[in-house]
């Protein structure tokens, strides 16, 4: 906590330069590839149905929640007809503060109407090295299967291992952690254990994860299935997650309800549903590819930084 009286911001002045610059870069990187820019609202009377995210909520009757992410809304766009579009934008999740999280940051997330998600996951590779003006030039690139990167880190197949194979494998590293479920044994391991092992200065493109692990995107029907997701990471740093996207209604609202019963069997009150994305699905969203960046991340990458205070004029502890 930051004493009372404190009034200065977190960022240099190079830093908010910076910032400009790199928003700059990313509007003519879209514009270049007539990729549309718009605006969707931060409040919604919808929250986000994820254990693992936890929204803001307002005051009032109705409540209503700031956003987490302007996914929903983009997705309703994408069916009404505007086909490439992106969104610069902040979010909020309640709870998520640290040296690379506040509860308020600044999303970038786009959508492009039939590209597949690995050509997706090529194009944030593309972005980045456009917006870090210099920073990221002769890093390489290297594209792994979760299952494979999973296995190579760990000796575990992450479809089949057991939870206390997952367990003994984060206690052997020194990381000890509650009740988990599968899924969350996954997530820590892959953030404690596999993650500080990447190369440092490499572009990662993990891909193809567990059903379990699938959120929004679309899950393949091969041998094991596969979620077909993937996220960047720049050196040891989850930069972006992205997904193909899952079109199918029913399904879409299978995972809400689901969501929402993990929730309350943890005591947590669930979140209204989104019944307007639902009903945009039905009408047929086309096959597109979304992914989301988080822009201080990557100008904390840029500018060689290890705090998020340092590229934010005023984190939550300074306002």
């Amino acid at each position: 906590m930051r004493k009372e009286g404190e009034w200065r911001p977190g960022a240099s002045r190079h830093a908010v330069e910076a910032r400009a610059g790199l928003l700059a870069d990313a509007r003519a990187f879209f514009a270049e590839r007539g990729v549309l820019e718009v605006e969707t609202p931060v409040l919604s009377r919808y929250g986000n149905s994820d254990p693992n995210i936890d929204s803001v909520r307002t005051d009032g009757l109705p409540p209503r929640y700031l956003r987490t992410s302007p996914e929903y809304a983009m997705k309703r766009l994408l069916v009404a007809g505007f086909r490439d579009i992106y969104e610069l934008g902040r979010v909020f999740r309640a709870g998520e503060k640290g040296r690379r999280h506040n509860p308020e940051f600044t999303m970038l997330e786009w959508y492009r109407s039939g590209m597949r998600y690995l050509d997706l996951a090529n194009e944030v590779v593309a972005l980045v090295r456009a917006c870090g003006r210099g920073a990221f030039d002769g890093w390489p690139v290297q594209r792994v299967d979760y299952r494979g990167l999973f296995a190579e880190h760990t000796g575990l197949d992450p479809w089949h291992c057991s939870e206390n194979e997952l367990a003994d494998c984060a206690a052997e590293r020194g990381v000890v952690a509650g009740l988990l479920d599968h899924g969350e044994w996954l997530d820590l391991v892959m953030a404690e254990v596999i993650q500080p092992a990447l190369p440092g200065e490499s572009f990662t493109i993990v891909h193809d994860y567990p059903p379990e692990q699938a959120a929004l995107s679309r899950i393949r029907n091969d041998d094991p299935p596969v979620a077909e997701r993937f996220e960047v990471f720049l050196g040891h740093t989850e930069l972006a997650n992205g997904y193909q996207e899952l079109t199918n209604p029913d399904e879409q609202l299978e995972r809400f309800e689901r969501e929402n019963r993990e929730r309350e069997a943890r005591g947590e009150e669930p979140v209204p549903i989104d019944r307007g994305l639902l009903a945009a699905l039905r009408s047929g969203m086309p096959e597109c590819s979304g992914v989301a960046l988080g822009v201080d991340r990557l100008l904390m990458a840029v500018l060689k930084l290890d705090s998020i205070d340092a590229v934010l004029t005023f984190s939550s502890d300074r306002i």
